[in-house]
Parts: C-alpha cells; sequence; structure tokens
C-alpha cells in the first residue's frame, strides 16, 4: 500500500517569525520548526513533507509541487495575551477540509485541554484564506493555543509530547480516511 503524503507547512519564516511570547522572546516560527522535525521523526505510516515558507504569494504553487494528499500548516494564535484556546481552519467550500479540521481540532483540545475554539470556515480575503483556497490539496491552518498568552503558551510547552502525539494522531486518522468519499 503506498503511503499518503503530508505537507506540513512551518508557519511563517526565519525573516518573518510570526506572533512570539514578549515574555519568553519565543516566535511561532521556532516553535514550529522544531515541532515539525518531531511531528516527521515520529510519523510512521505518512509521508511528511516539510515546507518552508519562501514567498507567501508562492507557498501554494511550492507545496503543490509536491503533490501532497493533504497539508497541515502549523501556527500559533495571538491577540490580546490573554485570549486562549485552540482552534483550527479550513476553506470554507472544503468538505474534505472542514472534515480534517475537526479531527485535528479534536485531537489537539485533547492533548492541550484548552478551551475548544471550534473550526473556522475561512474565505480568501480572510487570515489564511489564500493558503487554503489556492493549495490543490485539503489544507487546514492548526492554531493549537496563544503564543502571546503565557499560560497558554506554558500549557504548550509542559504538554509538548501530548501535541507531538496528537498531530501524529490526526495524520494517521486522516490519512486513513483520505480514500473515503468524505
Amino acid at each position: 500500500m503506498v503511503k499518503k503524503k503530508c505537507a506540513l507547512v512551518i508557519g511563517h519564516s526565519k525573516q518573518s517569525q510570526g506572533a512570539y511570547n514578549v515574555f519568553s522572546g519565543l516566535s511561532e516560527f521556532i516553535f514550529n520548526q522544531n515541532l515539525a522535525y518531531d511531528i516527521k521523526e515520529k510519523s510512521t505510516d505518512v509521508d511528511i513533507e516539510i515546507v518552508y515558507r519562501h514567498s507567501f504569494k508562492k507557498l501554494p504553487a511550492d507545496i503543490n509541487a509536491l503533490t501532497p494528499d493533504f497539508i497541515i500548516s502549523l501556527h500559533c494564535n495571538a491577540f490580546n495575551k490573554q485570549a486562549s484556546g485552540t482552534e483550527v481552519l479550513y476553506y470554507h467550500r472544503s468538505k474534505k477540509g472542514e472534515h480534517f479540521a475537526n479531527i485535528l481540532q479534536h485531537q489537539i483540545v485533547m492533548a492541550l485541554g484548552l478551551k475548544d475554539r471550534g473550526t473556522k470556515a475561512k474565505k480568501v480575503v480572510n487570515r489564511g484564506g489564500y493558503l487554503l483556497k489556492y493549495t490543490n490539496a485539503p489544507c487546514v491552518i492548526a492554531e493549537p493555543f496563544f503564543i502571546d498568552n503565557n499560560n497558554d503558551l506554558k500549557t504548550a510547552i509542559d504538554n509538548r509530547q501530548g501535541l507531538i502525539d496528537a498531530y501524529v494522531n490526526a495524520i494517521s486518522i486522516i490519512s486513513s480516511h483520505y480514500s473515503n468519499d468524505i
């Protein structure tokens, strides 16, 4: 049986590291870069392709060139240092994306125990919508916690292995459900 391929996108870039925690100085990019390699190492039944963003506009084409079966983009939320919880974004017209977002959301909420903010349907004009729309394979954007919230960050660090396992489990479940008509 041929393994499914998951493009695991590290949100943001070395030059533009995304959200960060003022107290620790930890950025979204650094947190997720390390996480991506740990997820890849632990995933045995799915081929993981780690993707770095070279350009925001070219990211969908770079991912599409890899011909993945599905895509997970690793991010961390940020707002006002008090907002908390887990959410996963998907393209509003993608039934598979919605299904995959629900699987990932459940796994991450179980691992971290943070507020379940639910899955969120996004249009191209919304945050993350460009990536979600212009990738050929179903794509979700994971926002497991608010990195600017010290308590959320501590929860993610303290439960890092659980978070890795949540991604690995979700990837495995998505892969096994992928051939079904969703």
